[in-house]
């Protein structure tokens, strides 16, 4: 970067229709899951550039508060089970972390103008706390309006997905075999089964054992190397 010789990543969207995630065969919000690039061809949107390193690391990076809840208009959440959980996690971390005003740090705060008369006070404020106006909106005493372009849009639900799913009837095994198969070298093959194999062996038996048959499920190579590795492992453990 010091260099001018800036790091950058493109950024890709896939689109699926209401209509095709309805009728698709595996649930589309799986996280497990990929949606296969030949049905879902990659769309390119632009290009994330570091342009420059941080002057002072702890005000620009110790303090920086991601969020996936923090929304641009005509982006909202998907019922992804663990982003809807992240939704409210990663902001309450913040809040335990950098106090309730962590929004307001200068490397976390719009660049824009904002008014949010509903959040304010708490400790370690940062600007004039909305200053005499009233802390609900609308209001009296502030001449602005909603822009109807930036009002949520109504939700669609495809399926009722307010349960404790159980994917035991999905294919959970084609996507894995694949990545095994064609996507994964082999020193990372190796990497995968030793790492997987290290975390197991201090399972009890028949855990190993019911882990193992959905391995040989996924990949009957897979489920023999990993089923070796501890093998191996508990030998040296003797």
């Amino acid at each position: 970067i010091a260099t001018d010789n800036f790091p950058s990543w493109t950024l890709y969207i896939q689109v699926m229709t209401f209509a095709q995630a309805e009728k698709w065969h595996f649930n589309p919000f799986d996280l497990t899951k990929v949606w296969p690039h030949s049905e879902f061809p990659l769309i390119e949107v632009g290009k994330i550039v570091l342009n420059r390193n941080p002057n002072n690391y702890f005000a620009e990076v110790e303090q920086l508060a991601f969020s996936p809840a923090n929304f641009v208009p005509g982006i909202e959440a998907s019922p992804d089970k663990m982003l809807q959980g992240r939704l409210f996690a990663y902001n309450d971390t913040h809040r335990h972390r950098l106090g309730a005003n962590f929004h307001s740090l200068p490397v976390n705060r719009p660049i824009c103008p904002v008014m949010n008369p509903t959040i304010r006070d708490g400790p370690y404020c940062y600007d004039n706390n909305g200053g005499e106006m009233p802390n609900y909106y609308p209001n009296s005493f502030l001449n602005a309006k909603t822009n109807a372009k930036f009002i949520e849009h109504r939700d669609r639900v495809t399926q009722a997905d307010v349960y404790r799913h159980d994917s035991a009837n999905e294919d959970n095994f084609t996507q894995v075999s694949a990545f095994w198969e064609k996507v994964l070298k082999e020193e990372e093959r190796e990497r995968l089964v030793a790492n997987i194999a290290s975390h197991m062996s201090g399972a009890q038996e028949f855990i190993r054992e019911r882990a193992l048959i959905n391995f040989e499920k996924a990949h009957k190579d897979f489920g023999a190397r990993i089923r070796l590795a501890l093998q191996k492992k508990n030998m040296s453990n003797l």
